[in-house]
């Protein structure tokens, strides 16, 4: 349970070309993790589409939008609710105003 040699040379190379004043053993701020495809406005915007055209294909409207097929899956089936049935988009809960229209 230690370091590589190659690791220490390195860290070892850094400090020498570093200026003692200047350097700091502290973690540097990172900018984050990118932000998800699954936002709220590609939501909003994947169930416009879905609402233009309810036949409309996965593999279409990633390539609308601009995100993975994948992430498209993830808002319509477990962020939005939607199911296939007979090559249709349908929101899984149905109320009792869906039923009787």
């Amino acid at each position: 349970m230690c370091l590589d040699v190659s690791t220490v040379r390195r860290w070892t190379r850094r400090s020498r070309e570093e200026n003692p004043s200047e350097s700091t053993v502290h973690d540097q701020a990172l900018s984050g993790r990118p932000l998800p495809a699954s936002d709220s406005k590609h939501q909003s915007r994947v169930d416009q589409l879905i609402r233009e055209n309810r036949r409309v294909k996965q593999i279409d409207i990633s390539i609308e939008i601009g995100i993975s097929q994948e992430r498209v899956h993830h808002i319509i089936t477990n962020l939005l609710g939607y199911r296939k049935v007979s090559a249709r988009w349908v929101p899984r809960i149905r109320t009792p105003q869906m039923k009787l229209q």
